[in-house]
């Protein structure tokens, strides 16, 4: 993988480089009305592909923090509800112990008695 990482990047200057030798005509930028620049188109157009690529990463990085305070607050909405669920519970065992008491006691008939009730 590193070996195709380094032959893509040595083709992308290559290609870079070969563009700024044969792009040397020196051009006029306005970039105000009153403000000019001249500059080889070469160095222009890699100047302004260079801008262009950090506003990408600077827009790539806001949406990735757009991201994880987004997810931040579902993970606080996630352990609120996981709160409220754990007070049911412990409601409902608190209840069904009430419920249990409440229950008359049974008499345990073991299996012994079952058979002299029915022999006689």
């Amino acid at each position: 993988m590193r070996q195709i990482n380094f032959v893509i990047i040595f083709v992308i200057c290559l290609a870079l480089v070969l563009f700024g030798i044969e792009n040397t005509e020196p051009v006029v930028i306005r970039i105000l009305k009153d403000v000019q620049v001249q500059a080889p188109l070469s160095v222009e157009l890699l100047l302004a592909t260079g801008i262009g690529a950090a506003f990408a990463w600077v827009f790539s990085v806001w949406t990735q923090v757009q991201r994880v305070l987004e997810s931040g607050k579902q993970i606080q909405q996630r352990d609120v509800r996981i709160e409220e669920l754990e007070r049911d519970i412990q409601r409902y065992k608190v209840q069904l112990e009430e419920q249990q008491h409440l229950l008359p006691a049974s008499k345990q008939v073991t299996d012994a008695e079952d058979v002299e009730v029915y022999a006689k």
